[in-house]
């Protein structure tokens, strides 16, 4: 375990000196409503805070409190959701609400334990609640603080692996503190956001430089272990806009499908080499590219899917372009 332990206290207050003065004035951090903590920790997942920030006030704006938003439609908290991709965490947040609502009355539980009985919650959420809401001393771990406690510690295993979670909570449980461990938490992940970052950390101007095992011995650009990336499988599809006398044609997807429940334009499965990647001319994942005219074989085939799959015939008249994105 980190030798330095012993040095805690003041490793904690140096941090949050640099903490006091340099957090970012964000929405959730204002209050410690265990409502708006849950909601903002959930939006974070998977996503930047910058990206974050609207839909949280979006999304408080119309489901102001717990009660609001068990009484709510799934529909409506889907169409909120919208853009933030990984939709199951709307499901939960739903599921959840009705939970607090249903079994505690519309009162958050307090404890670790009992926050992670409820859908979609797991330890590193149900730490930050008890901690930012309640100041219990929980350790968090998520892809910030685990990279931070990796190179403090000097830990030069896989994080991925069980023995490597299992050291990061066994870490971050010995550096809570007793007291303030809800600030102590923001300010880890704060630091780990803005300074230690994956690649070139700010080491110049770490306020707990001295404690780190990785800069001390300058390995800071090995630690953590980068895991190997997953194998990209490639799927193509025709999303295909059906219009007729000012009205739209979409579907809603079913629990399994991809987007489960959301509404979105037909997708309709191509070939493993579809022509639009015969053209190569995808060099842009943001950018939506023109192609040539579709041959009458390819729109043919396209046309009797869309029977097959709606019952609707139509006629396939343009190709508006292509886009090629990462889809987890």
């Amino acid at each position: 375990m980190w030798d330095r332990v012993k040095q805690k206290a003041s490793f904690a207050r140096a941090l949050l000196k640099w903490y006091g003065i340099h957090a970012r004035p964000l929405p959730w951090r204002a209050s410690h409503d265990p409502y708006r903590i849950w909601i903002s920790e959930v939006m974070l997942q998977q996503t930047t805070v910058v990206a974050v920030v609207p839909y949280f006030e979006r999304f408080l704006k119309a489901f102001p409190d717990v009660r609001t938003l068990a009484a709510a439609r799934q529909e409506e908290v889907l169409r909120l959701w919208e853009g933030l991709g990984y939709y199951s965490r709307a499901r939960h947040l739903k599921q959840a609400a009705e939970v607090i609502v249903e079994t505690y009355h519309g009162e958050f539980p307090r404890t670790v334990e009992q926050l992670q009985t409820l859908p979609g919650i797991g330890r590193y959420t149900a730490g930050a609640i008890a901690s930012f809401a309640f100041d219990v001393s929980a350790p968090i771990v998520e892809a910030n603080t685990q990279r931070l406690y990796a190179r403090l510690a000097g830990y030069e295993e896989s994080l991925k692996t069980t023995s490597g979670q299992r050291f990061l909570w066994s870490f971050a449980a010995q550096i809570v503190p007793g007291k303030n461990a809800g600030q102590f938490n923001q300010a880890v992940m704060e630091l780990g956001s803005r300074i230690c970052q994956p690649v070139e950390p700010a080491c110049q101007v770490c306020p707990v430089s001295k404690y780190c095992v990785a800069f001390g011995e300058g390995k800071q650009s090995q630690i953590p272990v980068v895991a190997p990336r997953p194998k990209i499988t490639a799927v193509a599809q025709a999303y295909v806009v059906v219009w007729k006398s000012g009205a739209l044609l979409m579907q809603q997807y079913a629990p399994g499908e991809r987007w489960a429940g959301l509404w979105d334009f037909l997708r309709i499965d191509l070939p493993p080499e579809p022509f639009v990647f015969h053209q190569q001319r995808v060099s842009d994942e943001k950018s939506l590219l023109p192609l040539e005219p579709i041959s009458v074989s390819e729109a043919v085939g396209i046309e009797q899917q869309i029977q097959q799959t709606t019952g609707i015939a139509c006629e396939l008249k343009e190709t508006l372009g292509i886009m090629k994105q990462s889809v987890t």
